[in-house]
C-alpha cells in the first residue's frame, strides 16, 4: 500500500475468536490500514488479541458476553478512544447503553473510526424495532451534531447496519414483505443520517442490482445469489472527497477449502483514502 493512501476496512466477523485466523491473515493480503470489527461475541477479557499484535496491529475492543462486540484493529495507531456515542439508548430501562457493545470510535492515522453494529429489530412488532429506529435517531442527531461543531472532520460511520436502502439491496424483495431491514421507517432513519451529509462513500464504486455484502448460512443462499447489502461505510464531507476506490470483498464470504476456518455470514467492505 503506497504511503499516499490509508486503507479503511469494516467487517462483521460473526465471532473473532473462530474466526481470527481468517480475519488477520486477510489484513495482511489486503494490506489494510483500520479495520473496524462488528459481532466479535465475547468479553474484552476473551478477544485473540495476540494474532493481531503479531500482525502489526494495536486493538482496541467492546464487549461483554456473547453477544454484539465492536473493536477496530489499526496498525497507524489510536487516539481518544470512545465506548458509545452520546445519547445512544440502551435496551432496558436500566440498562448501561454501553453494555450493548454496539459502538466503539477511535482517531486513527487521523480518521475519526465508529465501528457501529446497529440493533437488527428482530420483527416489526417487536419492542427490539422501536429500540432499533431510537437508536438510529440519537446516532443522526449525534452525527450531526459532530459536524457542526467542526465541518472539515474526517469521520467514518462503518459497519453493519441491519438495513437495506433501496428495493436492489436484496435479492428479491417480495421475500421481504412484512420484514424487518427493508421497512419504510428504518430506511427513513438510515437516509435521515445520509441527510446530515454522511456520503455512502461505496456505492459509486460498487453499484447494484445484485451487489451485495450478507448471505445467510441456510439453503445456499451465497452459491444462489440470495443476498443484502447492509454493510456500509458512511462518511463525512471531509472523508469522502478523500475516497479514491472502494470494494466490497465478495471472496471472502466464499467458503473455504476442507478444513479452513469456516467464513463471516459478511463480506469485508474497505475504502482507500487519500493522506
Amino acid at each position: 500500500m503506497s504511503a499516499d493512501v490509508l486503507r479503511l476496512a469494516t467487517w462483521n466477523v460473526n465471532s473473532i475468536r473462530a474466526r481470527v485466523d481468517r480475519v488477520t491473515d486477510w489484513l495482511g493480503r489486503a494490506d489494510v490500514d483500520v479495520l473496524a470489527m462488528q459481532e466479535t461475541k465475547c468479553s474484552d477479557d476473551q478477544f485473540p488479541t495476540m494474532p493481531f499484535l503479531e500482525a502489526g496491529y494495536e486493538v482496541v475492543h467492546c464487549g461483554f458476553n456473547q453477544w454484539n462486540g465492536v473493536a477496530i484493529a489499526s496498525r497507524v495507531g489510536f487516539d481518544d478512544v470512545e465506548v458509545g456515542f452520546d445519547g445512544q439508548p440502551s435496551w432496558g430501562q436500566d440498562a448501561d447503553a454501553k453494555a450493548e457493545a454496539r459502538a466503539l470510535a477511535a482517531t486513527c492515522g487521523g480518521v475519526r473510526v465508529w465501528s457501529l453494529y446497529v440493533p437488527n429489530g428482530r420483527t416489526l412488532a417487536d419492542p427490539h424495532y422501536q429500540y432499533k429506529l431510537e437508536w438510529l435517531a440519537a446516532l443522526r442527531n449525534t452525527a450531526e451534531s459532530w459536524l457542526h461543531d467542526d465541518p472539515q472532520a474526517p469521520i467514518a460511520l462503518v459497519g453493519d447496519w441491519n438495513i437495506a436502502p433501496t428495493d436492489e439491496d436484496v435479492w428479491d424483495i417480495s421475500v421481504f414483505d412484512g420484514a424487518t431491514h427493508v421497512s419504510d421507517a428504518e430506511r427513513k432513519a438510515f437516509n435521515d443520517i445520509v441527510e446530515t451529509r454522511f456520503t455512502d462513500v461505496v456505492r459509486p464504486f460498487t453499484p447494484g442490482p445484485g451487489v451485495y455484502t450478507y448471505w445467510d448460512y441456510t439453503q445456499l443462499a451465497f452459491q444462489k445469489r440470495r443476498g443484502m447489502r447492509i454493510d456500509f461505510i458512511l462518511g463525512s464531507p471531509a472523508l469522502a472527497e478523500r475516497v479514491t476506490h472502494a470494494e466490497i470483498v465478495k471472496d471472502e464470504r466464499r467458503p473455504g477449502k476442507k478444513g479452513d476456518p469456516s467464513p463471516s455470514d459478511h463480506a469485508p467492505v474497505l475504502v482507500d483514502l487519500s493522506r
